[in-house]
């Protein structure tokens, strides 16, 4: 058992962690960079059923991330339900429709090509679940004071990072999907006020015919700087 200690009237515990010497570090950072950059964004997903152990873990894992002031500002909706997902993905192909017909400029489109998607979302029917990320902007009171939470959008983002990667370690795949608006999702799943849609990520194993895009990412050169 942790040791607590009270500080200015508020407990801490001793806190212990695994570390390596260099060696071991360099060896586990390699694995870690080979394994993840096995993780891929899939849109072709298998129905096969996942438990929903393996979701409840996965969310806890989430739920795991820092957050401001460590008020976890997030809210995990998981939807295996077939009616709810027939619904969401109707509302999600409207909103795609729009997008890709009159809100995206031509830049953009052509930017997606090579990705070649478009306003059709099957997956969000296929994926056995669908997770979506609420972010919560404040938290309501008993005497109906609107108490903020802070660094919202910093926090979710890091738990939609720990979320991507629990997913993964399960052997799973996920595709980040963010039809804009996204205000269909609070009203399909009856979310409180405080609660703004963020992300929406259909969950499940890859199809037995999956192919994803032949990309390359960016080298070490190109997305850091060492001072």
């Amino acid at each position: 058992m942790p040791t607590q200690k009270i500080i200015d009237g508020f407990p801490f515990v001793d806190y212990t962690h695994d570390t390596y010497p260099p060696p071991d570090m360099i060896r586990r950072s390699h694995e870690m960079l080979h394994w993840m950059d096995k993780r891929r964004t899939v849109r072709d997903f298998s129905p096969n059923p996942v438990p929903r152990e393996v979701i409840e873990n996965i969310l806890l894992s989430a739920g795991t991330a820092p957050s401001g002031a460590h008020k976890q500002p997030w809210t995990f909706c998981a939807v295996q339900d077939a009616v709810l997902k027939t619904k969401i993905r109707a509302a999600a192909e409207e909103e795609e429709y729009k997008s890709y017909h009159n809100r995206m400029s031509e830049e953009w489109l052509k930017d997606l090509r090579p990705l070649q998607t478009n306003w059709d979302k099957p997956f969000l029917e296929t994926a056995p679940w669908l997770i979506i990320l609420f972010k919560r902007i404040y938290e309501p009171e008993p005497d109906g004071h609107k108490h903020n939470n802070y660094y919202v959008q910093e926090s979710i983002g890091i738990a939609a990072g720990f979320l991507l990667t629990a997913i993964h370690n399960a052997g799973l795949v996920a595709l980040t999907h963010t039809p804009s608006p996204m205000n269909f999702l609070a009203e399909l799943l009856e979310r409180p006020e405080n609660e703004k849609a963020f992300l929406l990520v259909p969950v499940g194993y890859p199809a037995a015919e999956c192919w994803v895009p032949d990309l390359k990412r960016k080298t070490l050169e190109e997305i850091a700087v060492f001072y």
